[in-house]
């Protein structure tokens, strides 16, 4: 991996990652971990507040939990459990008709998004289809970096993260839209994610990564963002329902059913937890498919309707746990379990040890460091780059106005100069001008699209 020159301070290189989690024994002092992110919440709860006459819904309740450096999160659940919502909420992102509760600590401290680097990924590809991949890293990076960076430098920047993010085959591609074929959705992922580590942000929040994606293009993501957080980086990731393989992955889990905390901790002690609440997760069979299966109502309607069909009797164990119960008892049950486990007790303690660290910083940090007519003039560049490579946009707008030229020149070719003309000449103008002021509304889209891009980046 290339050492970018707009690396942040980081972990300490010389050290393992573990080095910088001390036991509380010695009473979480340490010193070189200046750089790291450490993001802790605590009776978070999220509502969704009558408007109307509908009820209040409570969207999380009072989850707790903690972030380390140099480890990736996934934050699962079945959909509607509350992964976005909480992942939003962490990262400030929250739409403002909801009402929060609870405290967003980061390194000890009320959070706030230009505190320190922060990304965010959207779970949506938000990317100008009729650029190659290098233009829209090149072009991030002019409009984010310092304008105090050389050309040679960004160039740099732009080649290394290109490495990082394993994108040299597809570097010189188009990303696609409408009438061009461009990369893959796995590409386009990790285009995305790329777009963000640009400035090198500690803590990086991502919202479905694998989403859309087959097996080994979602392990591989997932796998980049492994080595993200192995250098010292903080990865929070929601996700649905991934692979044993990119399940594997994690470091640690917070897992979420109807906004209420079902079990948060290390990922591969959670098959631990579940078979000491009473349903062990049966022998090859994937363990995030179990947990959900486990908190998912929905599996309540598909088992009743393979009941009713007969197709399950012969094959399902009579002994099996989620036969005899509804997912809600099971759920009532974890959640029980896991408030009073050593795992809840446990997160507490190192949430207690991450606010008593001393020495981490929360430096205040400028969204964009480029001067404003650096950022006009990549801008302009980059749009008029758009606008020429889109089919639809520049070149038939063109057609039309040349055909349009010479139908109005026709019409009112060699019209004289009596007093009769200047009715004439008036209609002439009004027509164009009118012409003209409905065809400026096609630019619109262009302009939606380039909002679009701007507003994820933020």
């Amino acid at each position: 991996m290339l050492v970018l020159t707009m690396e942040i301070e980081q972990v300490n290189p010389g050290r393992d990652v573990d080095d910088c989690e001390d036991d509380s024994e010695v009473g979480l002092s340490r010193v070189g971990c200046e750089g790291a992110m450490y993001l802790v919440w605590e009776d978070l709860t999220v509502v969704l507040p009558n408007f109307g006459d509908g009820p209040t819904r409570r969207l999380l309740n009072e989850l707790t939990g903690y972030a380390e450096p140099g480890r990736i999160m996934a934050i699962m659940g079945p959909s509607g459990s509350g992964k976005s919502t909480l992942l939003d909420a962490l990262a400030g992102r929250l739409s403002g008709n909801v009402v929060m509760t609870g405290n967003v600590l980061l390194n000890g401290k009320k959070k706030e998004l230009e505190c320190g680097g922060v990304a965010y990924v959207t779970q949506e590809n938000i990317l100008l289809g009729t650029l190659t991949v290098r233009e829209t890293i090149t072009y991030s990076a002019h409009l984010r970096l310092p304008s105090t960076l050389t050309k040679e430098e960004i160039t740099a920047i732009v080649e290394g993260t290109i490495m990082e993010m394993g994108l040299p085959d597809c570097a010189d591609r188009v990303i696609g839209n409408w009438h061009l074929r461009g990369i893959s959705g796995g590409e386009k992922k990790r285009l995305s994610i790329a777009l963000e580590i640009l400035t090198r942000p500690q803590l990086l929040f991502l919202d479905e990564p694998t989403s859309g994606l087959d097996s080994a293009s979602a392990f591989f993501a997932v796998k980049i963002l492994k080595n993200l957080a192995h250098d010292g980086r903080t990865v929070i990731s929601a996700i649905h329902q991934p692979s044993s393989e990119v399940f594997a992955l994690f470091d640690d889990l917070f897992l979420l059913s109807g906004g209420e905390t079902i079990y948060f901790g290390e990922a591969k002690m959670a098959s631990k937890f579940f078979a000491e609440a009473g349903f062990p997760c049966p022998t090859r069979r994937n363990p995030s498919d179990h947990f959900l299966r486990c908190i998912n109502s929905d599996f309540d309607i598909i088992t009743e309707v393979l009941m009713e069909s007969r197709r399950i009797y012969d094959i399902q164990n009579p002994l099996d746990p989620l036969r005899n119960l509804s997912t809600a008892e099971i759920r009532r049950m974890l959640i029980r379990k896991y408030k009073c486990s050593e795992y809840a007790a446990r997160a507490r303690g190192r949430i207690q040890g991450i606010l008593t660290i001393e020495g981490l910083l929360c430096e205040r940090r400028w969204r964009s460091q480029a001067k404003w007519w650096k950022q006009l003039s990549t801008l302009t560049q980059r749009s008029m780059k758009n606008m020429s490579r889109d089919l639809g946009y520049y070149w038939l707008r063109i057609a039309i106005y040349i055909v349009l030229s010479i139908c109005v020149g026709t019409v009112f070719f060699d019209i004289g100069t009596s007093y009769t003309a200047i009715l004439a000449r008036g209609s002439c103008g009004g027509f164009i001008s009118g012409f003209m002021t409905f065809m400026s509304i096609g630019g619109f889209p262009c302009f939606i699209e380039e909002m679009r891009v701007k507003i994820s980046s933020l």
